[in-house]
């Protein structure tokens, strides 16, 4: 997920480092998975077209840069990311593609990055141990190259990414949910592997406790905007655009900011056609479904009307905002710019 920023020559020499590490992590990723079994080998290699906008594990790399003691002062930013950084990169990439396999299990989704899921190619079981594996792969690799005190962070993120997933099943079809539960569910689910990267970063550069903590901060409020335009998404985009599975969030009954906001301020009697298109869009109308897809998009557009749309896109560029404040106090250098271009990006994106 790299911003466009190439025409300055500065943020060019850190986009071109970190492009540069992707492709270490990417080696380390492939390495510590192989297997001499076949059938493993394949999974691993269908998994590898999981890789998207990379996000977690760029985190990394420019949280790592912005926040070494080094950085700036005509400093090549390539010159601060250690193979530590790299295999923790590839840690939390990981991490994270562990948990698009389960979510893909639970969600029943047929496609991922425009292409089938492992669910629907081998099934629910060989998905379930599929994750599995990518964990403890993940573990094994952060405890024997990135170090114990970055292993213990990704182990914490793991569980509280866990207990969000969770929190969010106990809430299925709870349709009295309010915001204060549903930021709770996404600031775990989502935001605290994303938080945990950036830390991670600053971590394996040596920097200070307070300099890791402004980096959480940013990663948290980043993660929580992410999942918010993730929750516009599956509601408003289309599965050639976004590359996946849409209209998921609604099949499932997992409540999203637009819907938790529509429903907590509308009229009862708006309340109650709104909980009557939910309820008939708990379909399958990407399998051929008419009367649940017609339901998802009038309730959608019953979404547009109220403002709860409007009001979700306004909660995420906030918190970018505040995001952005968490590390206006790092010492100024381009991979510092290069966090910044990246906060306005998760809102600005149409996948």
């Amino acid at each position: 997920m790299q911003p466009p920023l190439a025409s300055d020559p500065a943020l060019a020499t850190v986009l071109a480092a970190v492009q540069a590490s992707l492709r270490d992590v990417e080696r380390v990723f492939d390495a510590q998975l192989a297997s001499d079994l076949p059938p493993v080998t394949q999974l691993v290699r269908h998994i590898e077209r999981y890789r998207g906008k990379m996000l977690r594990p760029t985190l990394v790399l420019v949280c790592g840069m912005a926040s070494h003691p080094r950085a700036g002062d005509g400093v090549d930013p390539a010159s601060l990311v250690t193979p530590r950084h790299v295999a923790a990169a590839a840690t939390c990439e990981m991490v994270h593609m562990a948990t698009l396999v389960h979510d893909d299990v639970l969600d029943e989704a047929d496609t991922r990055r425009r292409g089938d899921t492992v669910n629907r190619l081998h099934g629910n079981e060989t998905a379930v141990i599929l994750g599995d594996y990518l964990i403890a792969s993940a573990y094994h690799l952060c405890s024997r190259e990135a170090g114990n005190e970055a292993a213990v962070m990704v182990g914490h993120a793991s569980m509280v990414t866990c207990s969000g997933e969770l929190l969010q099943l106990h809430h299925r079809g709870d349709y009295s949910l309010d915001e204060a539960t549903y930021f709770e569910i996404v600031k775990s689910k989502t935001a605290e592997l994303i938080a945990t990267s950036c830390s991670l970063g600053a971590l394996l550069s040596g920097a200070s406790v307070e300099v890791r903590d402004a980096l959480h901060r940013f990663g948290r409020d980043l993660g929580v905007a992410f999942q918010i335009q993730d929750d516009l998404l599956d509601l408003t985009g289309t599965e050639r655009s976004v590359g996946k599975s849409v209209g998921k969030d609604l099949e499932k009954g997992k409540m999203t900011l637009p819907i938790v906001h529509h429903l907590g301020q509308c009229s009862p009697a708006s309340r109650g056609e709104a909980l009557r298109l939910l309820e008939r869009a708990c379909g399958d109308f990407a399998a051929g479904d008419r009367e649940a897809a017609m339901a998802a998009s009038e309730l959608a557009s019953r979404l547009e009307e109220s403002g709860s749309v409007r009001h979700a896109r306004q909660r995420a560029l906030l918190l970018v905002e505040t995001a952005r404040d968490s590390i206006v106090s790092l010492k100024q250098c381009p991979a510092r710019d290069v966090l910044l271009a990246m906060a306005d990006a998760v809102v600005n994106r149409a996948f």
